[in-house]
């Protein structure tokens, strides 16, 4: 019999089937009345196990001008983080350009490439969303969500937003209901405000 050792990188498409995943997030972003939100949950799942339910999936960059959350394999976000915040060191204050010059990055390194993850990322003025497949995408609403919890939670977002709720409250409260309705997403949630 022979072993073999398989990492994201090596496996085919049927290994990948029959690989338990690591998955389970919901990352919200709310923008209203000034104030800019990100939420998201703590539990990370390995099929139908959860592993940990108490995750830090939001992290404050740039001096804590930027917040950014993210959806996907661990490591891998952590490396997107890590090179989201190199770019806001060469592109300060301008998030947009730190966004779009990652995206281009992760879509055209080899390396990159193979990363699995998403971003939702933040300052006071702005939220994108950003994927490997080269999207920068802003949302018209001033709320989005990533993550297997993240219809729900930005479907709760977006009915909220008409209430007077201010944008923290309104995050928390839509990352309550995503919670009830996925069983990848917990109620012990990270909340960063700008």
């Amino acid at each position: 019999m022979t072993l073999r050792l398989l990492t994201s990188a090596s496996m085919t498409p049927a290994d990948k089937t029959s690989f338990p995943d690591w998955h389970g997030t919901t990352i919200l972003a709310v923008r209203k009345d000034g104030q800019t939100v990100i939420a998201g949950d703590g539990q990370v799942s390995m099929g139908q196990t959860i592993v940990k339910g108490n995750a830090r999936k939001v992290r404050t960059l740039a001096g804590g001008k930027v917040i950014a959350g993210f959806a996907g394999a661990t490591a891998d976000a952590l490396t997107l983080i890590e090179r989201l915040e190199a770019k806001l060191e060469q592109y300060p204050d301008q998030l947009a350009r730190a966004c779009v010059d990652l995206a281009k990055d992760w879509r055209t390194d080899r390396y990159l490439r193979r990363l699995e993850a998403m971003l939702l990322v933040a300052d006071k003025d702005n939220i994108f969303t950003v994927t490997g497949a080269g999207d920068v995408l802003e949302p018209e609403t001033g709320v989005a969500a990533i993550g297997s919890g993240g219809n729900y939670a930005l479907a709760a977002a977006l009915a909220l937003m008409e209430t007077d709720r201010g944008a923290e409250d309104l995050a928390r409260r839509a990352m309550g209901i995503a919670a009830r309705i996925c069983v990848y997403t917990n109620g012990n949630l990270t909340v960063e405000t700008l």
